[in-house]
């Protein structure tokens, strides 16, 4: 009995009852905070713009020179005779079908420079000129994916609205929308604050982590709509009582969904990133994994209690919520019966459960007759039987 009433089990029944609708100010209010600190992260330290966006040059040194720390530091040492300024801005150790080496970005040179250090990191490194390889970015191609990606996004909310107009309502829609920006700017934020490089991967990723976003909120909204479908009917439940309703029986299916997501995500992020040290991997790896777990939370705390807060806007619903309250009200005082609800069209009618026995009969009485029996309608005889003028003949003897 302990393992049924515990709140996994609870969970998957959808009978956890938490309030997350009834405290909605709670979670406006921290997610308030929390957008505020991202924009905040944003506009102070703004983000690490790869080579792609910010141009610069990439030299591939192989990993037979040492550890990374030591590429770097060599490759300062060299940077630092091109110019006041150039320095390696990041480090990573990538692998291809010639085998590991060290990707070194740096700030923008010149052909003339990026020579010069190219042969002054060989000397350096006592290896042949030839074993780096050198390329330069402009910052004109990060412009381009950056247009394209402003572009992308905003094709996508104008689809996604629409959508969600023609499925659900336009309150849903708005609520839908507002939660998929919050989730943008939230894990724009931790990116800022945690300063990862921004490269065409973790754009890829942003546009990704909508489209999670958008599946988990229209799963809790479906739940939602099909609860309230009709509510205005009877004095039982308000709008939000529904909507958290609804909130609880689909938590579960989210809190699976989000799981067997992340569990990849943070493989990606974890083990490919941190233990195995690819690189090219945590920049992907970081935005889906806080994409993934913002979506869960702003689809549960954010997208249905806004939208409880403006469907309660409707003359509607308001004046429904305040029958509601009234009844409530009443039963508390002991006006009417807890157990009697009513309507303006009609009363609630409870009908008396059937014994077994007589619905049995009543199944055996409407049976279908066998084929080529008598129809059990009206006889047209008198007392003896129904026959004309004094009764039947006998179903079995001799006729005389």
């Amino acid at each position: 009995m302990a393992a049924e009433n515990s709140l996994a089990s609870r969970l998957y029944r959808g009978e956890a009852g938490l309030n997350i609708v009834g405290r909605r100010k709670m979670w406006f209010t921290v997610a308030a905070v929390l957008v505020l600190i991202a924009l905040g992260s944003i506009l102070i330290r703004g983000f690490n713009p790869g080579i792609e966006f910010a141009g610069g040059n990439s030299f591939q040194v192989p990993t037979s020179v040492g550890t990374m720390q030591d590429a770097e530091a060599t490759a300062n040492q060299s940077l630092a005779t091109a110019g006041e300024g150039a320095h390696v801005v990041t480090a990573q150790k990538v692998g291809g079908a010639g085998g590991e080496f060290y990707e070194l970005r740096t700030t923008q040179l010149d052909p003339e420079q990026a020579e010069a250090v190219r042969l002054d990191m060989a000397e350096r490194f006592d290896i042949d000129a030839a074993q780096i390889s050198a390329n330069r970015v402009s910052e004109a191609w990060g412009s381009q994916v950056t247009n394209r990606a402003v572009l992308g996004l905003v094709i996508f909310i104008a689809l996604v609205t629409v959508y969600l107009i023609l499925r659900f309502e336009l309150k849903m829609a708005i609520a839908a929308i507002f939660s998929l920006v919050t989730n943008l700017a939230l894990t724009a934020g931790i990116y800022s604050i945690v300063g990862f490089e921004v490269t065409p991967s973790t754009i890829i990723g942003f546009l990704t982590i909508l489209g999670f976003a958008l599946y988990d909120v229209v799963v809790v909204f479906d739940k939602v709509q099909e609860n309230t479908r009709g509510i205005t009917a009877n004095n039982n439940q308000t709008y939000g009582d529904a909507a958290n309703l609804a909130v609880n029986q689909s938590l579960m299916r989210s809190v699976n969904t989000s799981v067997v997501a992340l569990l990849p995500v943070g493989g990606i992020l974890f083990i490919g990133a941190g233990l195995l040290g690819a690189g090219t991997l945590k920049d992907l790896g970081l935005v889906l994994f806080v994409g993934m777990g913002m979506a869960f939370l702003t689809s549960i705390t954010l997208a249905t209690p806004l939208l409880v807060v403006l469907k309660n806007r409707d003359p509607r619903i308001e004046a429904h919520n305040r029958r509601v309250e009234a009844r409530r009200a009443a039963v508390a005082r002991g006006e009417i019966p807890a157990a009697k609800t009513s309507s303006r069209r009609s009363e609630e009618v409870v009908e008396k459960p059937v014994p077994a026995e007589a619905g049995a009969a009543a199944l055996a009485g409407a049976a279908a007759p066998k084929v080529g029996a008598r129809p059990a309608g009206k006889r047209s005889g008198g007392a003896r039987g129904g026959r004309p003028g004094g009764g039947n003949r006998p179903s079995s003897g001799k006729r005389r």
